[in-house]
């Protein structure tokens, strides 16, 4: 097992990464004994983890009762939020409860969320079951709901005690999720860390053939460098935005072409193909690496071309991006490979033609 810290003083907390650890009762028992416990899952992970997780949680000295949501995208809704609040009021749950998020992004999200509203704050555990959480959404305390004007509009930033990413769970991730979370690994490399790009070129195969142990540094590595940057950024007031590169075209497509048409990762992918062919008009990434990028995320199996949409309604939709300042869309562009700069000069003009170009 390796843990990474994510240092933000009093809040801070442990992320532990290794095969077999969703069951080990020792690393909920520092947060769990005495507790009662909601877990908060879905039909899809339930079946295949529930079980395991509260055994666990038993050992460590806590009762836990499941709360269900439905399945996919859709989920993180205003209606899915008050299904949790519901079931742990019906619970009897005071604020000394303790809530578990057991599944992937959208679970994580919605009951973070649900975490930090329920009697003004209750604790919560990440318990991550796909890539693409373990990596990204599980890490940092961004927790969110979307609205139909755009993806994560209503949310709260809210810190887990601990994130427990258990790699063996990714064994029955279906190979579309695991794509989709390989594009977030791909984007820390971009923004980040030249050699972990050059390495992902070298073993992005053993990342889509599930070997455990390019997985296990895929998800350590990647952990590596979010918490360093949540850490000098909790609340996102600089330097954090960069990690949101592709995501202002990708929160587009998603929401533009129906959120759960797309997968989170599918709609980054494609989204840091836009944001580096942007990069590379705007004259800060060289064209070789503009293709560079696209030529790893055509290996990560990855969509090309974004969805058939206006580029009026994805100019529309980007204009409720959270990195909008005075009416002006900010970009994350790459300043370089693994490196990467928040700019709101952009012409509009070259913002059209990037998104042309991956049409």
């Amino acid at each position: 097992m390796q843990t990474i810290s994510v240092s933000l003083g009093a809040r801070s907390y442990p992320i532990h990464i290794g095969a077999g650890l969703l069951g080990d009762a020792r690393l909920y028992a520092p947060f769990a004994k005495g507790k009662r416990v909601a877990v908060v899952t879905n039909p899809v992970v339930a079946p295949l983890h529930l079980e395991n997780l509260q055994r666990a949680l038993e050992e460590a000295g806590a009762q836990s009762v499941p709360v269900l949501i439905e399945d996919g995208e859709q989920a993180k809704s205003w209606a899915s939020l008050d299904r949790v609040i519901e079931a742990l009021l019906a619970a009897r749950l005071g604020r000394d409860a303790l809530l578990v998020a057991l599944g992937g992004g959208v679970v994580g999200d919605l009951a973070g969320f649900a975490a930090a509203v329920y009697q003004r704050g209750i604790p919560f555990i990440q318990v991550p079951t796909t890539l693409l959480a373990q990596v990204d959404s599980s890490v940092g305390g961004k927790t969110a709901i979307n609205h139909p004007r755009g993806k994560n509009m209503v949310g709260a930033f809210h810190q887990p005690l601990a994130v427990i990413a258990d790699v063996a769970t990714l064994d029955t991730l279906p190979d579309r999720e695991l794509r989709a979370g390989i594009a977030e690994v791909i984007k820390h490399g971009f923004i980040l860390d030249l050699p972990f790009v050059a390495w992902l070129e070298a073993n992005i195969e053993k990342l889509l053939a599930r070997d455990r142990a390019a997985l296990e540094y895929a998800v350590q590595r990647s952990c590596e460098l979010k918490a360093q940057v949540v850490a000098a950024d909790e609340r996102e007031g600089g330097r954090r935005a960069i990690l949101n590169f592709g995501h202002t075209f990708g929160h587009a497509i998603e929401a533009g072409a129906g959120y759960g048409e797309w997968l989170h990762g599918e709609a980054v992918g494609t989204g840091m193909l836009m944001a580096a062919e942007l990069s590379a008009r705007a004259g800060t990434l060289r064209r070789d690496d503009a293709e560079r990028v696209k030529a790893l995320i055509a290996r990560a199996g990855l969509p090309l071309r974004g969805p058939k949409l206006a580029i009026e309604r994805y100019l529309e939709l980007m204009q409720v991006d959270k990195k909008t300042e005075a009416g002006k869309v900010r970009f994350i562009l790459l300043d370089g490979l693994g490196r990467a700069t928040l700019r709101g000069d952009l012409d509009e003009r070259l913002v059209r033609e990037s998104i042309a170009a991956v049409q």
